[in-house]
């Protein structure tokens, strides 16, 4: 390998640590395409992180999402600077979700909310979200032609529809929606409440004094509502703890929501930039679950998960030894050519399309189901009501290493 290409190697690595990396598809995948072609185990050094393995390659994320007893979500679920991983280290973190357990807690955890998540369970929410779904685009009517879409429809349809399988009421929905944003989107100037540590800690700590208030309520009074299952939740005949009780309903009500609206916005974008794909869609409305799972794919919400290695094992050639740290990149395996023909290419019919937008094996997205029956009921209200549509100014997406997609995508359009 010569210096310069070793050089162009380390700076595409730097991609995975730069939130502005995210918000520059064009120079987030170009680096990623570089690395799977020339180093798809890429090692990334930087002085303010911890080093890890960058894996690039389809085949080589879902090796190790198939192996979750060697490769553990635990200590760190989420690469991050090595101030904060050591804080995290020493037990100041405020949360523990699912995607920070490995089994037996995670399989014991994920057992409490599974039911609601069944597609039997979901079938019963399908009139309400086509509602939803009529709602929507009648509001994008009364916006007489003009709107975010980002902003004003996709960030707000699965916002109610996870809100309401909570059971929290509608006057809390804005709240939480603010909250998700500051959470997720505490790496961009426009989205966080502030850049301080202690500003970040003020977000956690907000939802935390409200999903405590509601474990108190629904423990007092259980409604038929999946906050009532959490809040009452026991794992072998012991109630879950307050910490793992706050943290189910933080991932819930915030990934449960924001991970959706960034693959419908996204999903827009792709429709607006690809006019023969949505005309082809008007055309074959059987497309429409094909194209869900192609803008899913598009748009890869969560951009990775950590894992670290608990002993020796092989991947592509590689040994990785206890310790090490991998990082999966989602988007880079979605557009992997030994995998999908022609990955830059929006298509609306791609079969098949095994993308790991939702990860795979034993941490695969609770939600996704439900997250296919909400874009799904989106395009199946929209695309036959859409006259025209065009962009009416430039998208932008999110300054983020970890989730999320567009924060703005002005449109114009008429509507039938």
């Amino acid at each position: 390998m010569t210096t310069t290409q070793a050089t162009d190697l380390d700076d595409a690595g730097m991609v995975f640590i730069d939130p502005t990396a995210y918000a520059d598809e064009e120079r987030f995948h170009r680096a990623c395409s570089l690395l799977r072609r020339a180093d798809p185990i890429h090692l990334v050094e930087h002085p303010d992180f911890p080093p890890f393995w960058a894996l690039t390659r389809h085949a080589d994320v879902y090796e190790v999402e198939l192996h979750p007893k060697t490769f553990h979500n635990a200590p760190f679920p989420v690469i991050g600077p090595n101030e904060v991983l050591a804080q995290q280290q020493a037990g100041s973190a405020m949360l523990r979700t699912l995607i920070h357990m490995d089994d037996p807690d995670h399989k014991a955890h994920r057992a409490l909310t599974v039911d609601w998540f069944k597609p039997r369970s979901l079938a019963r929410l399908q009139e309400r979200l086509d509602d939803m779904a009529r709602r929507s685009v009648d509001r994008m009517a009364e916006l007489d032609g003009s709107c975010d879409f980002a902003r004003d429809i996709a960030m707000q349809y699965p916002l109610q529809v996870i809100l309401a399988i909570l059971g929290l009421p509608e006057s809390d929905y804005p709240r939480m929606l603010q909250l998700t944003q500051e959470l997720f989107g505490n790496q961009d100037p426009e989205l966080a409440r502030g850049s301080s540590p202690e500003e970040v800690l003020q977000v956690m700590q907000d939802f935390f004094q409200y999903f405590s208030a509601l474990t108190e309520d629904r423990r007092a009074n259980p409604a038929d509502d999946l906050a009532s299952t959490i809040a009452n939740g026991s794992i072998d005949g012991e109630p879950v703890g307050l910490i793992e009780t706050i943290s189910y309903y933080v991932i819930v009500a915030t990934a449960g929501h924001d991970t959706t609206s960034s693959a419908m916005a996204g999903g827009m974008q792709a429709l607006v930039e690809n006019p023969a794909e949505l005309a082809r869609l008007k055309d074959e409305p059987g497309l429409i679950d094909s194209a869900v799972d192609e803008i899913i794919r598009w748009t890869t919400p969560v951009k990775h998960f950590m894992r670290t290695a608990t002993e020796p094992y092989e991947v592509s050639g590689h040994e990785f030894q206890p310790g090490d740290m991998l990082l999966l990149s989602y988007p880079s395996a979605n557009r992997d050519e030994d995998v999908f023909d022609d990955p830059f290419r929006f298509d609306v019919g791609r079969s098949p399309n095994p993308h790991l937008a939702f990860g795979f094996g034993a941490h695969y997205c609770l939600g996704a189901k439900l997250a296919r029956m909400e874009i799904k009921a989106l395009l199946t209200e929209l695309v036959p009501r859409l006259e025209t549509i065009e962009l009416a100014g430039s998208p932008a997406l999110a300054q983020t290493t970890f989730v999320g997609g567009l924060k703005h995508l002005p449109i114009t359009y008429s509507l039938r």
